[in-house]
């Protein structure tokens, strides 16, 4: 059987476990640049704890993926996921989607390729994982069916993720401007 509601489950709940997933690394690799990450929480341990959590959501973006292309009921191919707006099944959503995993492949690729790269290089490429986040929740809100209705939980969770990611972003660039004042404070003038 490859169509039926189960496959169609199976690809809506890889679909929200990897929304939170891909969060939560984004959190985390943002909080754990630079400065002290947190009270108590060694750097080391954000870090690992981001890797892992990045890990666990490309094997999520994999069933993601492997669902949505099993599942027969709607038409979309193994190469609609990675070339962009190839598909017929509603082809701008599925297309953000195929754009945000080509950004994480490169970004896989390149982490696992990181001691080969310049670290400005490699920091460069990792940083498009703030693109690849964009897309796929714009993708999450155009083809999912559960975001049409603001107050399902579906809405409430991809909200609460996107507060989450503004919330680190405006923690560090809080350090930012802070880091960069206290340089220019202790420069003479």
């Amino acid at each position: 059987m490859t169509d039926g509601p189960l496959l169609w489950y199976l690809n809506r709940a890889t679909g929200v476990v990897l929304l939170v997933l891909f969060t939560a690394a984004v959190v985390l690799g943002v909080l754990s640049m630079g400065g002290k990450p947190g009270r108590g929480v060694p750097r080391f341990a954000l870090q690992a704890l981001h890797r892992n959590l990045a890990l666990l959501a490309v094997v999520a973006l994999t069933a993601h993926v492997l669902t949505a292309v099993i599942d027969t009921y709607v038409d979309i191919r193994w190469w609609h996921a990675v070339v962009p707006f190839a598909g017929t099944y509603k082809p701008f959503w599925l297309g953000l989607g195929a754009i945000a995993l080509d950004i994480m492949i490169v970004v896989v690729v390149t982490s696992l390729l990181r001691t080969r790269l310049s670290p400005r290089s490699w920091r460069a490429i990792h940083l498009t994982v703030w693109v690849s986040w964009v897309v796929s929740v714009i993708h999450a809100v155009g083809i999912g069916t559960d975001l049409k209705d603001p107050t399902s939980a579906i809405s409430m969770l991809t909200w609460a993720c996107v507060v989450a990611v503004l919330a680190a972003a405006g923690v560090r660039v809080s350090r930012l401007l802070r880091d960069r004042h206290r340089l220019t404070e202790g420069r003479p003038s």
